[in-house]
């Protein structure tokens, strides 16, 4: 996925996905060698980036207990965020860790716009203070209440549920937003809003490239032929 391109072209009704433009219609057998393609071929943006070089960003990418490494819709994920230097701050069992490798292929959500100079200078003391506090090192032993969502957790120790990489990441993103004046995100509403919509658009890439790489294509009713089924009507 990382290095081929997928490529998307029209023919008889039909959305074909691939690799390489095949030299004849894999649905209908028509040679493209005497005729043009309904439409001109497009390159399928790739949803995955080496998250080590998308500084500031909130990172999404398959848990290591995911042997095959790929958002499959069912497996566990991992979040973190990058610094300014794109190492990527992300909370496990032992604790915060700082990854300078092994999100090379990941989801990526900027966090702050270009022009944001002050919050861009101040991003790595923020991170860095923030991952340094106690409710994140297991070792401490006098955890103090800590509200995250209306909720309050008393335990510094990892737990998948209710102190994990997601409380994490979005405790810190709530952070910065407050030091910039601005109202806090919900889990629910991060999600819906930011994370779900870039996942689910990475799954089904996912899916497309698996089938090409067992099928070389990948084929489906084109929009106009979908509407035109669940309409009843037919092409003029």
């Amino acid at each position: 996925m990382e290095e081929k391109s997928v490529i998307k072209f029209s023919h008889c009704q039909k959305d074909i996905f691939c690799f390489f433009i095949p030299e004849k219609c894999p649905e209908c057998g028509v040679s493209f060698s005497s005729g043009r393609l309904e439409e001109a071929p497009i390159r399928i943006p790739n949803p995955f980036s080496n998250g080590h070089k998308t500084p500031c960003c909130f990172l999404v990418a398959p848990a290591e207990e995911n042997n095959l490494r790929e958002f499959d819709g069912g497996s566990d994920l991992h979040t973190g965020i990058t610094d300014t230097n794109g190492v990527v701050f992300n909370y496990t069992k032992p604790g915060v860790r700082q990854d300078q490798r092994g999100w090379e292929m990941c989801i990526s959500i900027p966090l702050i716009q270009p022009d944001m100079f002050n919050l861009l200078n101040q991003w790595d003391q923020y991170l860095n203070k923030f991952s340094d506090a106690e409710m994140w090192d297991p070792a401490y032993k006098r955890c103090k209440g800590t509200v995250i969502n209306m909720f309050i957790f008393w335990s510094c120790r990892f737990n998948k549920e209710t102190h994990n990489c997601y409380n994490y990441t979005l405790m810190f993103l709530n952070r910065v937003l407050a030091t910039q004046g601005k109202g806090s995100l919900t889990k629910d509403q991060f999600t819906q809003s930011f994370v779900l919509p870039k996942i689910k658009r990475a799954c089904k890439y996912t899916t497309m490239c698996r089938e090409i790489s067992q099928n070389y294509f990948y084929i489906a009713d084109s929009p106009v032929r979908v509407m035109e089924e669940e309409s009843g009507g037919e092409k003029a």
